[in-house]
């Protein structure tokens, strides 16, 4: 049985039965097991209940994680093959929080790719050109127009994806026009604030008509990557990650060591300046949130 939506210490089941799916309510019996929307895990039912007890979260593939308040690592997906960073021009786009999911992604071990929605109202900025050297897809869609859903539907076929990015971007839109009929509860920009309402409270897992299966994830004002160590985060930018090989020392940070293969890079424009700001951020932030448990 695989968990295909969460809350708490409740949880939505699926179960293949011949030619249809079963959703089942489960819940765990204490608070250390915690299953999350991707997981598949061993349940049965109780008796005189509708509830099933989750009994076992099986091993995953991979693990989508941030750190917490305290800076340990919270789990908020699993067995995710394609993580689809979703960004479009209102809410205002953080290029920044992009790479830190993208950074993820890679520490993951997942494939990843950018969709610039709501492309009916404003072209994809100039920008996105460095994802796009960089070797990640950059969909340009639109629920509205149905503007390179077929595409991003040809992506996210035959896999299990999952959608990120800023509250109001429109992921619940994307997903709703792709299968057809409003899964999802949507609603518009704060015009106040110009930043999107949460309108995805939980993570759930939805089946593609054709092939797949993407969970539509609740939108974020900001994001980062639980990261064991700060040596890790070169890892995370493939670019940065390349360059390090020719670095005089293994374990450089890439800060203020001589013969700095990386600095040499931005120096010389093969490096994005911006990009190299970005990870300099995220080590910082890795640095901070380790210092305590070293």
């Amino acid at each position: 049985m695989q968990v295909c939506a969460s809350w708490g210490r409740r949880f939505l089941l699926r179960a293949p039965e011949a030619s249809t799916v079963l959703t089942i309510q489960a819940r765990t019996r204490g608070k250390k097991m915690r299953p999350v929307t991707g997981d598949t895990v061993l349940a049965r039912p109780l008796p005189n209940e509708t509830d099933w007890l989750i009994e076992t979260i099986n091993p995953r593939n991979n693990e989508l994680v941030r750190p917490d308040s305290r800076g340990n690592r919270e789990v908020l997906a699993a067995n995710i093959d394609l993580m689809v960073v979703v960004i479009c021009a209102a809410p205002a786009v953080d290029l920044f929080m992009v790479d830190r999911f993208l950074a993820g992604a890679r520490l993951m071990s997942c494939d990843a790719a950018l969709v610039w929605n709501k492309a009916d109202r404003n072209p994809a900025p100039d920008t996105l050109a460095t994802y796009r050297d960089l070797g990640y897809p950059v969909l340009c869609t639109s629920a509205a127009s149905t503007e390179g859903l077929n595409g991003l539907q040809q992506l996210l076929a035959s896999r299990t994806s999952i959608l990120v990015g800023q509250s109001g971007v429109g992921k619940s839109s994307l997903v709703n026009a792709m299968v057809g009929e409003a899964q999802q509860r949507t609603s518009q920009i704060s015009s106040s604030n110009d930043e999107g309402r949460h309108t995805t409270v939980a993570a759930q897992l939805i089946d593609l008509p054709d092939s797949g299966s993407v969970i539509d994830s609740p939108g974020v004002r900001d994001y980062a990557p639980h990261i064991p160590s700060v040596h890790d985060v070169a890892y995370g930018f493939v670019e940065i990650s390349e360059t390090s090989q020719q670095c005089r020392f293994s374990d450089c940070l890439h800060r203020a060591e001589p013969h700095c293969a990386v600095k040499q890079a931005v120096e010389d424009g093969l490096i994005d300046s911006r990009r190299y700001q970005s990870f300099m951020r995220l080590a910082q932030l890795t640095r901070q949130l380790t210092q305590g448990r070293y």
